[in-house]
């Protein structure tokens, strides 16, 4: 009798609570999740398209072009680690919008010193890199999400609900590498740079409307206990719920060198596609001398989207072969690309080069978080934090340096450069090799 009215008084304050303003369902979540991982990951793009011609306005070196179509992956990288931990405090709205507010910052000093200058110099240059920062926030919004759309569903639909989220956000960077040299070409840097601002800020206001916490995060918010709140949500169905120390489970990953590892095979998948996203546009205008249309179809349609949607296709083909068989076979096709990208100057066979990089890099990361909770099964969530946001790194350190390659050997550099990812290749061949070993010496069980 007393379990019954226990149950009973659980079902009424369900209802009340309901009633009283708890909100949203897995769907919405997902899509909302989604969506603001769409409109802040497209920062990823914000200055590759365009960065030929801010280098021809400012007359700007190959290493300073590297480095401001680099600018926006360092904030989006450095803040995925404590925004992505925000989201076990209070959900992962008032994150995801904070990200947005900052970015929105950065978007719209870009459009103001557009408009107002006549001329844009290489005086200039710092200014519009600190607005690259600012507006590279957003692409922070990938570790806030996955965390908002995984409270929302019950464990056996993880997978699909996170595919889903991953494969259509990162499809953001590839189609904006591809409109936006359309939007330059029909309304010019002001014009393009105006249009991505009203966006953002719209795609803002419709998440700010229809984004919903799960019921846990909502409650708590309302002021119920913790204990309450979690009994109350999962009697509404929600399964996952916030640990007790998110910092505790980073510090206890980063003891683990399988965590560096993982760490270091992310550098160079997707640390590469966020690198190469930016670089491929200057590399096609300069070496091959593509208009940026042209260049802007190549990069986004041959690199960006093949490799989002080989990362999608990649997750199924890891949890068949194993993640540590795939990741071998994803940076040997890496591998093979680069070659092709170093050795020969021949636009068919760069093409084919550019293709194979990203087919290998979408397998990649796919490959590598199916990996992480078999190699990290005791802190997850703390290893994917650095995984995520330390490998992400490789978007900011890549196109500098391979800058500097063509700023040291001229219009070839945009090609030899490409021995960077050869030897990047090769050491995460190198590193999975390694994981396939200690996989088939029973380590771990």
């Amino acid at each position: 009798m007393h379990a019954i009215g226990l149950r009973g008084v659980q079902a009424e304050t369900t209802v009340a609570i309901t009633r009283g303003g708890v909100l949203g369902n897995p769907r919405q979540g997902l899509i909302m999740g989604t969506w603001g991982f769409f409109i802040g990951f497209a920062a990823v793009a914000l200055y590759g398209p365009a960065a030929h011609a801010f280098q021809q306005s400012m007359q700007l070196s190959p290493l300073m072009v590297g480095l401001l179509v680099a600018a926006p992956q360092l904030t989006g990288s450095l803040l995925r680690i404590p925004f992505g931990a925000w989201v076990d405090k209070v959900g992962g709205r008032l994150p995801m919008l904070v990200l947005f507010g900052m970015s929105i910052v950065g978007m719209w000093g870009l459009v103001f010193i557009l408009v107002t200058v006549p001329h844009v110099t290489a005086a200039l240059y710092p200014v519009i890199l600190l607005f690259g920062f600012m507006s590279g926030c957003g692409v922070a919004t990938f570790s806030v999400g996955i965390p908002q759309v995984s409270y929302w569903f019950p464990r056996n639909r993880q997978g699909t609900a996170l595919g889903i989220y991953g494969g259509v956000g990162n499809l953001a960077p590839g189609l904006f590498t591809m409109i936006l040299p359309f939007a330059i070409a029909a309304f010019g840097l002001a014009g393009s740079y105006l249009a991505w601002l009203a966006f953002l800020l719209i795609g803002t206001g419709i998440y700010g409307w229809l984004a919903r916490d799960a019921y846990y995060f909502q409650l708590r918010a309302r002021g119920t206990g913790a204990d309450d709140a979690r009994s109350v949500a999962q009697s509404c169905g929600q399964e996952l719920f916030p640990g007790n120390s998110v910092w505790g489970a980073l510090l206890t990953a980063a003891d683990e060198t399988r965590t560096w590892g993982l760490t270091f095979l992310y550098f160079v998948s997707f640390g590469g596609f966020l690198a190469l996203t930016a670089w491929f546009p200057t590399y096609w205008t300069n070496l091959h001398h593509l208009s940026l249309t042209d260049a802007g179809i190549l990069g986004g349609v041959g690199f960006s989207l093949l490799a989002a949607v080989a990362r999608v296709g990649g997750g199924s083909l890891a949890e068949r072969f194993g993640g540590e068989y795939m990741a071998t076979i994803a940076f040997i096709i890496v591998l093979v690309g680069a070659a092709l990208l170093t050795a020969v100057i021949d636009f068919p066979i760069n093409v084919a080069g550019e293709l194979l990089i990203g087919l290998g890099m979408g397998l990649g990361n796919a490959a590598v978080f199916k990996m992480v909770p078999k190699y990290v099964p005791h802190a997850v969530g703390g290893a994917s934090g650095l995984v995520g946001g330390l490998g992400a790194l490789g978007g900011f350190v890549i196109p500098p340096t391979l800058g500097l390659f063509a700023g040291a050997m001229g219009d070839a550099g945009y090609s030899g450069g490409f021995f960077v990812y050869v030897v990047l290749a090769v050491a995460a061949i190198m590193v999975s090799v390694g994981f396939i070993r200690t996989r088939n010496n029973g380590v771990p069980a």
